[in-house]
């Protein structure tokens, strides 16, 4: 490993000076300026040293490496002047073929064999508490001296050679009302390593049980609390576990090896904007809050500006909630199959009956959710499953979708038949889509017919897909995005009240089934549009791809993943409304069959509003 100068300068004295206290015990030393540095050590046949930097490389979001010694050139730690009061404390680990077989108050015994082992040391957090006392908030921990739970969690950090473990995590429960500081101050101080990997239900990480921590004493969450987890450095003794060394050594958990690397505290005014994080909520069951930096959220309020616009003067401004295509792209940020809906068959008296608002935007929403390698499925009415399917099948050999999509119907009826539908053997606990999203779908009324905007029935047209998206309020872990421009379309149930009160013909026409997210915007084309960009502008915003992958592993570069060709362009949009034109589909305001969308001319309107949000997307702040 390639170590800073300042590291380089300062590891040999660090090495000949380090002194291991108790964590707790040590005098706030962790941010101040100037002060000793913790970290937590690892001690390995050099065999080995070469895979474990490696692996600490890997994944050095969880695991920042500060340095290594080589073998024989290094003295062991001693306790430092108040050792007195210490003496038969535990400060190591010893491991044998995996196995942890025993703590250790001194290496010493172990001189021959050190001889051909390398120590490294890791950066740890000390921070937290700092964080804390700056939001207000005490330690809640149930022993004065015990350091805080640590969990084993599920997902596993990226192996390489013989290492290969799960992510260890930290919890503190944390105010709600609090969250947002508290993250912010933890960043501040600790940089990305202040960063937390997880907000929300501990299942989601695979934890069980709060109260049974697999390391240190549990802190328990009160009413009005979210559990927030951290990465730990503790990770390293499970990755030491993994690799089945004949005889290896770690510092205890509660214990951290004092530098004199210097610790360095980042003041909050030294937080570079892209680095500010906040926090969003965007799931109750099971509750999930998102992250993602302060610059990529004011790009998305920025979208959904755009997007606003009201060129039909149907008076959608009244639908308008602030921030739904903002929690919406974080959710389907974090899904890992996705459900799309489009299909508003306005036009009975003609073949096909449907509209050239929709399909592009539900084709584009779905072509990045295909860069971003997430499972995307469309599913249409029964009647216009040909229709769809040639459309599918044109736009790839067009370049408007890169790969075919998956296409479904369903003409269930029932609510066993839609979780049925929903899940895996009808499995509440076993979805088979993370979200559903519906984009210009004909949404049913609060008397159970299906409405275009001048009141006609068209029910005999349109299938029951809204029983999926009502079905999925009830199952965990589905959430559901709307996009509508009218009030009539799925999800619209949301804002149905302002639908009756607001648009014209609103007491008939509204749809009465929510979505979690109702995404309004002047043609529903451009909320596809937008939500693709959105997805683009989130997932090149390191903060948010950290969050994403629990800080497990390197980041993923939006070069190397071709999302900038995956965004809807003016170019891929003209062809995919001539496609549509081909098969006779209509403008849904006048019936042309055209390069027209509710009206508007594609050149000059649409083809303005694609770039437009281009713009924002991919401008550099």
């Amino acid at each position: 490993m390639t170590l800073p100068l300042f590291l380089r300068s300062c590891l040999p004295s660090a090495i000949r000076s380090l002194t291991l206290q108790k964590k707790l015990s040590i005098r706030n030393s962790s941010g101040m300026v100037g002060g000793p540095r913790p970290a937590s050590m690892v001690v390995l046949p050099s065999s080995l040293a070469p895979a474990f930097e490696s692996f600490c490389q890997t994944n050095r979001g969880l695991l920042p490496l500060l340095g290594r010694c080589k073998p024989g050139q290094w003295t062991l730690p001693a306790l430092g002047g108040d050792s007195g009061t210490r003496m038969g404390c535990p400060q190591f680990w010893k491991y044998e073929f995996g196995a942890c077989t025993g703590s250790l108050t001194s290496l010493d015994e172990y001189s021959e064999q050190l001889k051909d082992m390398v120590a490294f040391f890791l950066g740890c957090s000390g921070s937290l508490e700092g964080a804390l006392e700056k939001v207000g908030l005490p330690r809640r921990d149930p022993a004065a001296h015990a350091h805080a739970g640590a969990y084993k969690t599920l997902v596993p950090c990226a192996s390489f050679a013989g290492f290969c473990c799960p992510l260890v995590v930290t919890m503190r429960p944390i105010p709600k009302d609090k969250l947002d500081r508290l993250v912010r101050a933890s960043c501040s101080v600790e940089g990305e390593h202040g960063q937390p990997v997880h907000i929300g239900d501990p299942e989601l990480l695979g934890i069980k049980d709060l109260s049974k921590p697999d390391y240190g004493e549990a802190a328990m969450c009160r009413p009005g609390d979210v559990p927030v987890f951290w990465s730990s450095q503790l990770t390293s003794l499970e990755a030491v576990s993994s690799c089945k060394a004949p005889l290896a050594f770690t510092s205890a958990p509660g214990c951290t090896v004092m530098t004199d690397l210097k610790a360095v505290k980042a003041p909050a005014s030294s937080l570079t904007p892209e680095g500010i994080p906040e926090v969003h909520h965007i799931s109750q069951d099971p509750l999930l809050y998102s992250i993602a930096s302060a610059p990529a959220v004011q790009k998305i309020r920025e979208l959904e500006t755009l997007i606003a616009v009201d060129p039909g003067n149907r008076g959608i401004g009244h639908l308008l909630c602030r921030d739904e295509l903002l929690r919406a792209s974080l959710s389907l940020s974090h899904a890992r199959s996705v459900l799309v809906t489009t299909g508003f068959p306005t036009h009975f008296a003609h073949e096909p009956p449907e509209e050239t608002d929709g399909p592009p935007g539900a084709l584009a929403l779905a072509a990045f959710l295909q860069a971003l390698e997430k499972e995307v499925s469309l599913i249409v009415d029964q009647r216009a499953l040909g229709l769809h399917q040639k459309l599918v099948e044109e736009a790839v050999e067009q370049g408007v979708l890169k790969a075919r999509i998956p296409m479904l119907t369903y003409q269930g009826g029932s609510e066993e038949a839609a979780q049925a539908f929903l899940c895996e053997d009808g499995d509440p606990k076993l979805p088979r889509f993370d979200h559903l999203v519906a984009i210009e779908r004909a949404g049913r009324a609060a008397d159970g017919n299906y409405y275009n905007a001048r009141k006609m029935n068209i029910k005999h047209l349109v299938d029951p897909i809204d029983d999926l998206f009502l079905a999925a309020q009830k199952i965990p872990g589905i959430s559901s995005t709307g996009v509508g421009d009218g009030g009539n379309e799925l999800g619209m149930g949301k804002v149905k009240e302002a639908v009756r009160r607001h648009i014209r013909n609103g007491a008939v026409i509204a749809c009465d089934v929510e979505a979690d997210f109702a995404v309004i915007t002047g043609v529903s084309n451009w909320g596809g549009y937008a939500l693709a960009c959105a997805l683009y502008i989130l997932n090149s915003c390191e903060v948010h791809g950290r969050y994403l992958r629990k800080a497990v592993g390197p980041p993923r570069a939006p070069g190397e993943q071709n999302w900038t060709q995956a965004l809807p362009s003016v170019t891929k949009e003209e062809k995919m409304l001539g496609i549509l034109a081909q098969h006779k589909v209509r403008s849904g305001v006048t019936g042309t069959v055209g390069m027209e969308v509710d009206g508007l001319p594609f050149h000059g309107i649409h083809a303005e509003m694609i770039q437009k949000l281009l713009e924002v997307t991919t401008v550099h702040t």
